[in-house]
């Protein structure tokens, strides 16, 4: 594949890969060509085990304004296009979230802007969230006439910061501050612009120096287990995960090595 014309790829040290969203003169609003690239590069980096860690941002000063209204693309339907078409457009936005989503690696999000709408279901569907002080939130979509619900947001979003919370602003589209988004759990950190990709790497060190064995089960748990339908059913899957990863050679060097 030739370079991404709408993504960098940056790796600042090994197993780490910062994934920068580059259309920072439409605030890294999604069109069609940055659709495909993402897509591309998510496969691409899912296939990569050197990738042991990554980390999603935005160039300039936003995440991700949505989906480019005013220069999408020829992808983008028209009002009156068939219900079929409009459905595989839909489709293929929420193959983002998807994607982002089974990503074998952890991946962090790093939001130093404005999130809004198909950027916000990015920002969902990653497994960390850090955010600046600067950064905003929105479920825009509502605001147009069309569903709060797109792109994952209805399944994600009251899993992270509870269902009465997740109705708000699903319901109202207002912009959600930085402020209030890290006091209802959304991010999991609040740090000053100046720190925040230096953060997220930091954060992203950290998971890239343990095993990755360990670290693919924990995150394949912590996603199956949200949804476990009784305590009993996440055991089943935490025992059979220690015994799988007990068995290896890097464990067992590693339990070596904190037994000294």
């Amino acid at each position: 594949m030739a370079k991404p014309s709408t993504l960098d790829l940056d790796r600042p040290r090994d197993g780490v890969v910062v994934l920068r969203l580059n259309r920072a003169e439409r605030l890294n609003a999604i069109n069609e060509v940055m659709q495909t690239e993402l897509i591309q590069v998510l496969g691409d980096l899912a296939d990569d085990s050197a990738a042991r860690a990554i980390v999603l941002t935005g160039a300039g000063r936003g995440f991700c304004a949505g989906i480019d209204m005013r220069d999408f693309g020829p992808g983008m339907l028209e009002a009156s296009a068939p219900a079929l078409d409009r459905m595989r457009f839909q489709e293929r936005m929420a193959a983002l979230a998807e994607a982002l989503r089974a990503m074998p690696a952890p991946v962090i999000a790093a939001i130093n802007g404005p999130c809004v709408g198909a950027g916000f279901a990015l920002c969902l569907a990653s497994d960390i969230r850090i955010c600046s002080a600067t950064a905003s939130f929105g479920n825009a979509a509502i605001l147009l006439g069309l569903s709060g619900a797109e792109m994952g947001m209805s399944y994600h979003l009251p899993r992270i910061v509870g269902t009465s919370v997740a109705a708000d602003w699903m319901l109202t589209g207002r912009t959600v501050s930085a402020t209030e988004a890290d006091r209802r759990g959304l991010v999991s950190e609040l740090v000053e612009p100046d720190r925040l990709t230096g953060r997220a790497v930091e954060l992203a060190s950290l998971i890239a120096d343990l095993s990755p064995l360990g670290v693919q089960l924990t995150k394949r748990a912590l996603q199956v287990n949200t949804d476990a339908a009784s305590l009993s059913a996440a055991l089943e899957l935490e025992n059979r995960n220690q015994v799988i990863s007990h068995a290896t050679e890097e464990a067992a060097a590693r339990r070596q090595k904190w037994s000294r």
